[in-house]
């Protein structure tokens, strides 16, 4: 019995009409991959390479040392919210060589992730910059990397982000930690989706 249900979990129902689409996004090694990989209810699709000395001088590998793979194209999971309601997740290459996919993986795009390490906030910069750019609502999500605690008071003053945005703490090993993530930014979205007034009939 159990063995079918998770087949007919990995399995798209063929009720599901309505994709959704959310991207993560941030600096190189904040977490991208490893927060696609623990929520998807599918076995991601990802694009991570042995890093190699081709990178070395042009990728910024200060506080991510241990690194040896990186994404080069982007990582894709799945997540079904109901019988007619999919979620589709794409984390996005943080190296700056890539970020020309960026635009790419915005295009439909309901809303987004932005993962920081407090460790390297600036990093982060240029994420926030081009959603703002796009005008795509998100949320900044500080992953756990055990470093020294910053407050949310000090994260939102080094990224300059608006009250309006939501700000929260996560573990991305964690299943339960990174569907609290989504949770928080499909709450944002209803919300900026209410603010939107009636068009005049």
């Amino acid at each position: 019995m159990d063995s079918a249900i998770s087949e007919q979990r990995r399995t798209l129902r063929s009720t599901a009409d309505n994709g959704l689409k959310i991207v993560v996004v941030g600096g190189f090694g904040v977490g991208k991959t490893t927060l696609v990989r623990s929520v998807s209810e599918i076995r991601p699709l990802n694009t991570e390479e042995t890093m190699s000395q081709a990178g070395e001088g042009i990728d910024d590998t200060v506080g991510v040392a241990a690194k040896t793979a990186t994404t080069v194209a982007f990582d894709f999971g799945r997540i079904s919210l109901d019988a007619h309601n999919v979620l589709y997740l794409f984390g996005a290459p943080g190296q700056e060589r890539f970020w020309f996919l960026w635009d790419r993986l915005f295009s439909g795009t309901l809303g987004a992730v932005v993962l920081v390490d407090t460790r390297r906030i600036a990093d982060s910069w240029y994420a926030v910059d081009r959603l703002e750019q796009h005008g795509t609502p998100f949320v900044v999500a500080c992953n756990d990397f055990g470093g020294p605690a910053h407050t949310a008071a000090e994260v939102r003053e080094a990224l300059d982000l608006a009250d309006e945005v939501p700000l929260v703490f996560c573990d991305a090993r964690s299943r339960e930690s990174s569907k609290q993530v989504l949770i928080a930014l499909v709450e944002h979205l209803q919300r900026v989706v209410a603010a939107v007034p009636e068009p005049a009939r």
